[in-house]
């Protein structure tokens, strides 16, 4: 903690805002200019011309595959993205029974029992569970959904890409080519995002030099929470809650004046439109232009309200507030969307997990204590009130 001028007196930063607490070559977000690339490369380029196991092999790997280094990594990922029938029946005990992050927290957490290397901290054996959880993310996800759904479990088919795969695994059909670019991109687009909460917490986990399904498991358990990725199930929910563009003015006055929080808005690193967003809303508008329209209207008359009243004060949308949307138009429930965050967001978290562990320091912050300094006299319990 640093010090105030010539005052002993420690600063307190709450939630840690603006501490530099490591250092990274993985990703870089410049909130004041809406920019976020993975490596050097512009997410927009990433988004329009490369592929989600592209993306992740740069984010773990640091740099741009050759023809025989993407064969052989999405061989990888093919090869482990099956699960043991253990996990399949542990989702269909759970799943449908409670939250689908609490699934997927539970199912990555037993699959290290399988694991018979899953204690070994060495960086090599941390790279080959981190494949593995990549290869296993969005197989765990899409049986999930499908048993929450009422859905029975579709196993992976190794002729699809990892996006469509997905969709496949989820959804119950192969996705057309435009609902797999969709599907890639969304995927791309949440793969890595700074030193976010679930990053953190990831970091964390690994810096005590354990396993990586342990930091995974920490993660996705940060990830649960309404302000990092559940955040889209809100946006989401709101927008229907309006109906219209009609009622949009209105209820935003009236949530302004209760101070209730507008999920989709505002971002703690972004002070400018998320470039996530404006990847996002071009595929909500296209989406729900045939079947549901006036959910995309009524956004986009709550988002010129909200730049229109917080804009000055560095408020705009961020990749929440369009990405439930373009979940929704492909069929996913609402309760999945977060999963779905950590399908795109697994190659960030064990990228910058394998990379802080190659120069490894324990995160041991401090806390300013502020409770009764004491000594205090003991009572026995029959003497007091």
């Amino acid at each position: 903690m640093e010090k105030s001028g010539n005052s002993a007196e420690p600063v307190v930063y709450r939630g840690l805002e603006g501490i530099l607490a490591a250092e990274t070559k993985v990703g870089f977000v410049d909130g004041q200019e809406g920019r976020l690339s993975y490596r050097g490369y512009d997410i927009n380029t990433l988004a329009e011309q490369s592929n989600y196991e592209e993306v992740s092999y740069l984010l773990i790997y640091g740099h741009m595959p050759n023809q025989k280094e993407y064969t052989e990594y999405v061989e990888r990922l093919r090869s482990e993205s099956d699960l043991p029938e253990e996990v399949y029946d542990l989702i269909r005990k759970q799943a449908g029974k409670t939250h689908p992050m609490t699934s997927l927290r539970t199912a990555v957490s037993y699959l290290a029992t399988f694991d018979v290397k899953e204690s070994a901290s060495d960086p090599e054996s941390q790279e080959v569970m981190a494949v593995k959880l990549v290869a296993k993310m969005p197989t765990l996800v899409g049986a999930i959904h499908r048993i929450f759904s009422g859905k029975d479990i579709l196993k992976p088919d190794r002729e699809l890409s990892y996006a469509a795969n997905f969709f496949y695994m989820s959804l119950g059909r192969r996705p057309d080519p435009m609902e797999s670019k969709m599907m890639d991109t969304a995927l791309i687009i949440h793969a890595d995002h700074g030193m976010n909460a679930s990053t953190f917490s990831a970091l964390v986990t690994i810096s005590t030099m354990a396993d990586m399904y342990s930091a995974i498991t920490s993660a996705i358990s940060t990830l649960k929470g309404p302000l990092h990725g559940g955040a889209n199930e809100r946006a989401l929910m709101m927008i229907q809650a309006i109906g219209s563009p009609g009622n949009a003015e209105k209820a935003l006055s009236e949530m302004v004046e209760r101070k209730e929080k507008i999920m989709g808005f505002g971002h703690r690193v972004y002070k400018v439109y998320d470039p996530r967003a404006k990847i996002l809303k071009q595929y909500a508008q296209y989406i729900t232009e045939k079947n549901n329209k006036n959910l995309f209207l009524t956004a986009n008359k709550i988002e010129e309200l909200m730049i229109n009243r917080f804009g000055s004060k560095g408020i705009f949308p961020n990749v929440d507030f369009y990405s439930g949307m373009v979940y929704s138009a492909l069929g996913f429930k609402t309760e999945i969307f977060t999963p779905i965050f950590a399908v795109g967001r697994i190659s960030g978290w064990v990228a910058r997990s394998l990379e802080y562990i190659q120069d490894n320091k324990l995160f041991r912050p401090k806390a300013k204590y502020v409770g009764e300094k004491g000594p205090l006299k003991y009572k026995p319990i029959n003497e007091r009130d």
